[in-house]
């Protein structure tokens, strides 16, 4: 994108993979920006046509299964001519009056990031309770400062090569802007199953990590008396060691955080993320039962049992999980 007076001096980072039904939206809300990457993973979709069309510059990402994933590596390498940058996914969107505050906040000389509060919308509906609101993200920092924690997830399979819910560690003076920027999917809830399958992965690996006390250097860490992110790292060891979490989160968001209060979208929701926390549940399981891996296969394969008096063919058994 060409550089002019009106641009705000910030350098935008869009990690991207088939979004197509996102990136138009996307991109127009942060068209204000003086600088755009959208960095791609080889989409099959017309993600890479929309990019092209709307003057943003393409990257391609080539994961290679090891640590740093997307942002990270984009941090490192891409060359930003703008001291900010600005962290965005293809399901958010700037509205104008979060970029007229980016455009002030960004001269604080005395701030290295700044966090951003985020609605989320769930099936048309913005998701004030249950816990979804405030959610404050750190996604506007000096680039050269910023980096997203290592929590240690990489070596396991189909979590995707995009940082999940890593948090970024910035040095210094934080702020935090009072206007919101909007968390709204365009893609159907297909989409957010297959998307919460995958994360759930990732997210297995995160308890066995705080159960089993690896993966801690390198982290945000955890501390009661810290800032919001540290606190609620803190509560996750403890969450951790809970049972029953999957009714035990369905009735924090639903009655204890008012998620009741959102109506049918928020019902649908608060099933959606117990669901969420059981798939969890029986992937730590199998993280416990196989020394810390997933999708474990048995070297050994059972042979039909064939007798002399059968004329029909042999039926493999099907495997049956262990209990």
């Amino acid at each position: 994108m060409s550089t002019d007076s009106s641009k705000i001096p910030v350098s935008v980072l869009i990690p991207a993979k088939n979004e197509e039904a996102n990136l138009p939206a996307c991109l127009e809300s942060v068209a204000r920006a003086d600088e755009i990457f959208v960095v791609d993973s080889q989409s099959s979709d017309r993600s890479i046509e929309i990019v092209e069309n709307a003057g943003a510059k393409l990257v391609q990402f080539h994961f290679n299964g090891r640590w740093p994933k997307k942002k990270n590596w984009s941090l490192e390498n891409l060359s930003f001519r703008n001291d900010w940058v600005l962290i965005v996914d293809c399901d958010e969107r700037i509205p104008p009056e979060l970029w007229d505050e980016i455009a002030v906040a960004i001269q604080a000389s005395d701030n290295n990031g700044y966090y951003i509060n985020r609605q989320v919308y769930f099936l048309g509906k913005w998701i004030r309770h249950g816990g979804k609101y405030p959610d404050w993200n750190l996604r506007l920092f000096r680039h050269r400062l910023g980096r997203y924690e290592n929590l240690h997830t990489e070596d396991i399979l189909n979590t995707g090569d995009n940082e999940v819910h890593e948090h970024v560690i910035v040095p210094g003076t934080i702020g935090y802007l009072k206007n919101d920027m909007l968390h709204i999917d365009f893609r159907d809830l297909y989409q957010w199953l297959a998307r919460h399958n995958r994360y759930s992965n990732w997210e297995a690996r995160v308890y066995y990590n705080l159960l089993t006390g690896m993966g801690e250097d390198g982290t945000i860490g955890a501390n009661l008396f810290g800032d919001s992110v540290q606190r609620k790292r803190f509560l996750k060891k403890i969450w951790v060691r809970l049972p029953f979490r999957p009714l035990l989160r369905f009735v924090l968001f639903y009655f204890v955080q008012l998620g009741f209060l959102d109506g049918k979208a928020g019902y649908i929701y608060a099933r959606l993320l117990s669901q969420y926390e059981y798939q969890i549940s029986v992937k730590l399981y199998e993280l416990r039962q196989f020394s810390g891996h997933l999708n474990v296969q048995s070297s050994e394969t059972e042979k039909p049992i064939v007798t002399e008096k059968s004329s029909q063919m042999p039926v493999q058994p099907s495997p049956q999980p262990d209990t």
